[in-house]
């Protein structure tokens, strides 16, 4: 494995973390090595399970903007994120996100592509893109409505709003409230009772319900991609963004 993802099997659990603390920044090494890891352990008899975790205080905010690819070329960078943002869709092994911190942005996405999610009260979910000035990436358009419905994806979307642990078990965007230091444990605990089942009609079961949903992600994010490019052009974007770095509000001009 490399230095920024690990992986462990047991008692039929994969765990993969992420290793880039505190803020674990997602980019298309990253997310192609999870896909890899992934797409090989659905081939091992051994593994029933992911388990998705990272070290440190955040599960991940998502992509560094101002890391140097996307410095260069933001949309270039992007789309080579989504290319694998799209693969991830494509596996066939149950995933289970333990999500500490904050899941922001393409953070987000990372955490809604899985099967499940598993959070603390103290975690944060935040779809910040209408306050960086561009549009939603890494699927969302999809995979957020699908959990929450539309109404509250448009509410998280819209206001880029922090909706907490609690408050996301209550929508559906989290399926497991841990106690406070026993995230790792809940996650591995609801891991297992999926490893419990019965391996073929786990897959099968998780296909029907999965449907489609692949092809649909691929679709949106060639949309999104597409709208990205378009705001990542304006004054408003780089207002948005530039505020971020400089931890203050930003002020939008609809520029």
């Amino acid at each position: 494995m490399s230095t920024d993802l690990s992986v462990t099997v047991a008692e039929g659990v994969a765990l993969l973390e992420m290793r880039r603390p505190p803020a674990n920044h997602i980019d298309e090494g990253l997310l192609r090595r999870i896909v890899e890891t992934a797409s090989t352990l659905d081939d091992d008899p051994a593994c029933r399970v992911i388990v998705l975790a990272s070290e440190g205080k955040h599960f991940c905010a998502g992509a560094d903007l101002g890391h140097a690819d996307f410095v260069r070329d933001r949309a270039a960078a992007a789309q080579a994120l989504y290319a694998y943002a799209g693969k991830l869709f494509d596996t066939r092994t149950p995933i289970v996100a333990a999500v500490q911190g904050s899941a922001v942005g393409g953070g987000l996405g990372l955490a809604c592509a899985a099967d499940f999610r598993v959070a603390e009260a103290s975690t944060r979910f935040v779809a910040n893109f209408a306050r960086l000035g561009f549009h939603p990436g890494f699927g969302l358009s999809v995979t957020l409505p699908a959990l929450v419905g539309g109404q509250f994806a448009a509410d998280m979307l819209l206001t880029a709003r922090r909706v907490g642990g609690e408050e996301a078990v209550r929508v559906g965007l989290a399926d497991r409230l841990a106690d406070p230091g026993r995230l790792r444990a809940t996650a591995r605990d609801l891991a297992l009772q999926l490893a419990a089942s019965a391996p073929l009609a786990v897959r099968s079961i998780r296909a029907t319900l999965r449907a489609g949903l692949a092809d649909r992600v691929r679709q949106a994010l060639d949309h999104e991609l597409a709208e990205q490019r378009v705001l990542w052009a304006t004054a408003d974007s780089a207002e948005g963004i530039e505020a971020t770095r400089q931890r203050r509000a930003p002020v939008f001009r609809g520029e």
